[in-house]
């Protein structure tokens, strides 16, 4: 797994979606399961987890604003550009309405950030590739 850390999450990048799993050392997060992720027929086209935002997970499942958070882009999912910044974008789109906590009249805000911080990890995903 790779990780970097940004300044409001944490960045993870792997080739196996239940990698996940095993990195924060849990069977189960936020409504997905270790054992349904090991059982699926993860490919380059069709995988359990292509990406995922969220709290990063702790026993008590009782999250607030001030708890850490990951962004998770599986990298077999990045078969060419225009999938992974789709990819990228989606995720950073979810942690961008959280970080702006849901406001829509921060509508470019929330964009913008989203675009920037994709800019960002399409950099580091051509590197680690």
């Amino acid at each position: 797994m790779i990780t970097i850390i940004k300044a409001s999450y944490i960045l993870l990048l792997s080739y196996n979606p239940c990698d996940v799993f095993t990195y924060y050392n849990v069977t189960e997060m936020h409504g997905l399961s270790l054992t349904e992720c090991q059982a699926y027929n993860n490919t380059k086209d069709d995988s359990y987890i292509a990406g995922f935002s969220n709290f990063v997970p702790k026993e008590s499942k009782n999250y607030n604003d001030t708890d850490a958070r990951f962004v998770y882009i599986n990298l077999s999912r990045c078969n060419n550009d225009a999938q992974t910044i789709a990819l990228v974008m989606h995720e950073m789109m979810h942690h961008s309405f959280w970080l702006h906590n849901y406001d829509m009249t921060k509508e470019e805000e929330i964009i913008t950030w989203a675009e920037e911080q994709s800019y960002d990890v399409m950099e580091i995903i051509r590197y680690e590739q």
